[in-house]
């Protein structure tokens, strides 16, 4: 496990876990202005989300998570991508998070592997 960091021609990291028996094959990018997780157990995209924290005068950050494509009816998606953006801002970074899911497995174990794997290999 761990990707190494590569920087052309973005700041990005490719590397494969196993997650409850499925090779999950993850890519972290770092734009300029947003970061990009992919995910995939089934060699496509799956569903796309995209989440941002909300500015305003909340002494809790609140964050918005939406589907652009694909699963709108999938809890788990949505809940790997807020851990994600709550992480990518509790770590001091306020840009947002665009995320591509394509899983086999929708448990709660994946959303944890996948959510681990991500933050120990982070580019934020």
């Amino acid at each position: 496990m761990g990707g190494l960091e590569q920087r052309f021609p973005v700041p990005f990291k490719n590397f494969s876990v196993q997650i409850k028996g499925n090779n999950t094959d993850l890519v972290i990018c770092r734009y300029d202005d947003h970061f990009l997780v992919m995910a995939t157990q089934i060699g496509t995209m799956g569903t796309i989300l995209h989440a941002r924290k909300e500015e305003g005068v909340a002494v809790e950050p609140t964050f918005n998570v939406s589907v652009i494509f694909g699963k709108r009816d999938e809890p788990m998606l949505l809940a790997i991508t807020r851990q994600l953006i709550e992480h990518i801002s509790s770590s001091g970074s306020s840009m947002p998070l665009v995320i591509s899911l394509g899983l086999k497995d929708h448990s709660m174990e994946t959303l944890k592997g996948i959510v681990s794997a991500v933050v120990e290999n982070r580019l934020w």
